[in-house]
This record gives C-alpha cells, structure tokens and sequence, in this order.
C-alpha cells in the first residue's frame, strides 16, 4: 500500500546484475541489500530509481535525441505512420489523440508493442496483431530502437528477479508461463512546452498525460534532462516530482504486478504536467506479462498478505485490448 512518501528512492542495482543468473543469488549480501530496497519501494511508493543499470548512457540519449528529431518534422511527414486499428494500434498519434479518463492528453507519440503474428494468439490477439510503423526518417531509427527494447526487456527481467525474491518467491516467479515471453510497449512520447501569449504562459491544458496507473509488470522511464514534469501521487493526495536523475531510469509498478503481489505492491497513480517553455521527450518502456497469461495472486504473497485473495485472475492480454480500444480517439 502506498504511503506519504515524499521523495523516491534511488536503488543502485548492480549487485543484483552482476548475480542474477546465480543459483545462489538469494544468499549474496549485495543481492539481499538490493531486494531489502526493492521491497520498501514497492510497499511504499510504487516508484523508484535504478543506477547501475548497465544500458550505455550514450544510447539512452540517443534515444531521446533521436525521437526529438522525429517530432521536429513537420505534421504531414509524422502522418506517414499515422496509428490505425488495422496497424494494431501501432504508429503516430497527434496531440489530443491520446485520452486519459475521458480528458485528451497533451502530448503526441509514437506507439511500439512487441509483434504479434496473424493467429498467434486466436481471438485474444487479433486486436494486437501487426507490425511496428516505424518512421524512415529521421535515418536509423529503427535499428536504434530495436537495439533499445532488446536491452530494456533484459534489464527489466534482471530487477523482476529481484522483485520476485522481495516478495518471498523464487527468483524465476515471473518466468514461464507468467512472463517466460514477455510482452512490451514502448510509448515515444512528446510534450509541447507552455505556449506564450501576450509575454504570459498559457497553457491550453496544462495535463501532458493525465493520472492514470500503468498496464503491465514494470516500467522504465527515459526522460529529457532539466525538466521536471513527472508527478507521483501519495496516500494522501499530495503529488511528488520525480526529476530526471541523470545516468537513472525511473522504474514504476504496474496494475499486473499489483494483482501478481496481492496488493503489497502499490501501481501508483502519476500524471505528467510540463510547465517549460521547452518541447519534452520521454521514452517509456512497459515490460509485461506473457501476452495470453492468466495473471492472479501468487500464494507466497497471500499468505503474506494475511490469507485472503483481493483480486481476482486477469488475463493480460484482455486487460491490454481493453485498455487500448478506449485510449484513442482515432
């Protein structure tokens, strides 16, 4: 259950990647220091920072840099991956597209999800099925992206290790057949600054993306430096920044790993406010379950929870279609 945090951790994860395929991984210090901190901020806050990641920092730019190049191009090149159902729901959308609880976001973005062949998943996925429209221009793009979510699904399954030894379990709880074929989004996201009128700023409304909690297991969050636009709500009601910390992602909880945990981890509602003069960038990955998994409370985390289940199976797949189908206006 969330608390009255008022600031978010930062966990410097290196011991747990130096270890993590190690049989004994549960009895390494380092590995133990790191689940202590995994746990607490998952209790507590639902968010929290990694350090010691091992994604070359270079890259992580280059990922922002080259998304800003894409969203600097004029509205009729960015259309030429306009997101459609038939696409699967993959490709450009303008500002406004996006809808957070009935209320249209303020940000454009380009939506990626792992690739979903015709059948593969029956009625379930169909909705999902396509190929990722990704833009020629600017050049590389692709091939840079590609190299990106390979080593986010890695990175991410690394500290789902950790998280699953937090909760009692064994390292490998969200392997198999919850999330042995991790399903991912990638959201490349753009937020224009306040406009200025008459010397003033005025924001036609001010809501980059309005509060909402995340689909999945985890999230990293790539954001651009110097602005401090994400906000995390508390128990009660307050809304923390969460800065962008250089050589850090932001890491958040997610509704799958609520349901996964019994409650003890906390998907915490967070919205995005960009109250710069200055156009922001940031690039999230959500790392979830296998795409067609039944998805319930392990019985580890009810017994630790004080013995009763307070939700019921989810199947993720579902809960993703449901979610996507009222997301956009298109």
């Amino acid at each position: 259950m969330a608390t009255d945090f008022k600031s978010i951790p930062i966990i410097d994860i290196a011991p747990l990647l130096a270890k993590w395929d190690d049989p004994k991984m549960a009895q390494d210090p380092g590995v133990c220091e790191v689940v202590k901190q995994l746990d607490q901020a998952c209790r507590e806050a639902g968010f929290f920072y990694v350090k010691g990641h091992g994604i070359p920092e270079t890259l992580v730019k280059e990922v922002r840099n080259i998304t800003h190049k894409f969203f600097d191009l004029p509205y009729e090149e960015k259309l030429k991956i306009k997101m459609t159902a038939a696409a699967g729901y993959r490709g450009y959308q303008r500002v406004g597209e996006n809808i957070t609880k009935g209320v249209p976001d303020m940000h454009e973005a380009i939506d990626c999800y792992k690739e979903l062949k015709q059948g593969m998943y029956g009625a379930l996925g169909k909705p999902m099925e396509g190929c990722n429209q990704w833009p020629h221009n600017p050049p590389n793009f692709k091939e840079l992206m590609e190299s990106y979510i390979s080593l986010c699904t890695d990175l991410s399954r690394k500290i789902m290790r950790g998280i699953a030894l937090a909760l009692g379990g064994l390292p490998d709880e969200f392997e198999g057949e919850r999330g042995g074929d991790a399903f991912w989004v990638m959201r490349l996201i753009g937020y224009p600054g306040v406009s200025t009128a008459n010397g003033k700023c005025t924001p036609e409304n001010d809501i980059g993306c309005g509060a909402h909690t995340d689909y999945g297991l985890l999230t990293l969050v790539n954001q651009d430096e110097d602005i401090t636009a994400l906000q995390v709500r508390n128990l009660s009601g307050e809304w923390i920044s969460a800065p962008p910390i250089p050589g850090t992602f932001v890491c958040n909880i997610g509704d799958m790993l609520k349901i996964l945990s019994n409650g003890l981890c906390e998907s915490t509602l967070h919205r995005v406010i960009n109250n710069s003069l200055t156009y922001r960038v940031c690039v999230a990955f959500f790392y979830e379950p296998n795409y067609d998994a039944a998805v319930e409370p392990l019985e580890v985390c009810v017994r630790r929870s004080g013995g009763t289940r307070r939700f019921e199976k989810a199947v993720y797949g579902e809960h993703l279609v449901s979610k996507v189908q009222t997301n956009f206006v298109m």
